[in-house]
């Protein structure tokens, strides 16, 4: 039969594949995390979802959902694992005593220079505990370095000596940290960070920690006089996906979507040391009278304030914690 009779019927086919194609939604990403739109972590995962469209020419859209919409922080883990969610952000030291390697970085005084945090998103310590995650049922694809820079707030005096801390009703983060704070003397007590500062103008606490760029944006200026500024521990902001999902995913969007977030990655350095260094400057702006803690001054919190977190760490995470720390060290 001549190709003729033919011509028609298969410019027609090629045209109903360009025209599905065309129409074809988008693959769906719902990122699910805690931090409000004004942090700085949202605009990077804004930068983040803008680089995907561009590198899948829009085939991967990616929806944030921010302020704990989707999930609240403790459930953003078993809801991506069970498949529920694609993908989650959650702070390392949220994963608790579900995996415990997790919480090295809060050890004070042990991961807080910007030169080897810089290292740790190609290293073997981030290599382990994404081992670790996989083991729990998500993939890990992205650290976000979030902050080094702690402050310690007060109301009544400041707190710049490690005599300060007697008798201070002061915030804590969790049972693991609560012990540098016990050990000088002070009376933690563990609150999420939306509830402190009702806290400390009700006189509940005396004091404050969490770090500097939530410190304005909480409008701590308002309820406390005086803060310390130290790189007492560093945090992350990791996302994880849903594995049986990136399985579905072509090769092609999974490589994008590592190039994106190897990009974001990088992009969280320069913008977290802006964030704080700007904090610091609006903090004072305010009003706030500032200390910023001289080495021989983080020498000295460290030699009382480092152990009794790394014991009771050690204690916590008995198969891997000593291998964490030692790959921390190596960076």
């Amino acid at each position: 039969m001549p190709l003729r009779f033919f011509r028609f019927p298969l410019v027609f086919v090629a045209t109903l594949f360009i025209a599905a194609a065309a129409t074809a939604q988008p693959i769906v990403m719902r990122i699910s995390h805690q931090v409000p739109p004004a942090h700085h972590l949202t605009k990077l995962l804004e930068g983040f979802a803008a680089d995907v469209k561009a590198r899948t020419n829009g085939q991967v859209e990616v929806q944030l959902y921010g302020s704990e919409q989707l999930a609240k922080a403790a459930e953003n883990f078993p809801a991506v694992a069970r498949g529920n969610l694609e993908a989650a952000m959650s702070v390392n030291f949220q994963w608790g005593t579900t995996i415990p390697e997790m919480s090295a970085t809060l050890i004070p005084y042990l991961f807080t220079d910007l030169a080897r945090i810089r290292k740790f998103p190609q290293s073997e310590a981030r290599a382990f505990l994404d081992q670790k995650l996989a083991q729990r049922g998500v993939k890990s694809i992205a650290w976000l370095y979030i902050t080094r820079q702690s402050i310690f707030t007060s109301g009544k005096n400041p707190v710049v000596k490690l005599d300060d801390f007697k008798g201070v009703k002061i915030r804590g983060l969790n049972t693991l940290t609560d012990n540098a704070l016990t050990a000088v003397g002070a009376a933690p007590s563990a609150m999420p960070g939306s509830e402190v500062y009702q806290a400390l103008q009700a006189g509940v606490l005396d004091a404050g920690l969490t770090d500097v760029s939530a410190a304005f944006s909480r409008k701590y200026y308002e309820v406390q006089k005086f803060g310390t500024v130290s790189p007492y521990f560093t945090i992350f902001f990791h996302m994880y996906v849903n594995p049986a999902w990136w399985n579905k995913l072509s090769p092609a969007h999974q490589k994008a979507l590592e190039a994106a977030a190897a990009k974001v990655e990088e992009d969280a350095f320069p913008v977290t040391e802006a964030t704080a260094e700007a904090a610091i400057k609006d903090l004072q702006g305010k009003g706030m009278t500032l200390h910023l803690q001289t080495p021989a001054e983080q020498q000295a919190w460290k030699a009382v304030m480092q152990k009794p977190v790394t014991d009771a760490f050690l204690k916590s995470a008995p198969e891997g914690g000593a291998k964490i720390i030692e790959l921390l060290h190596k960076l």
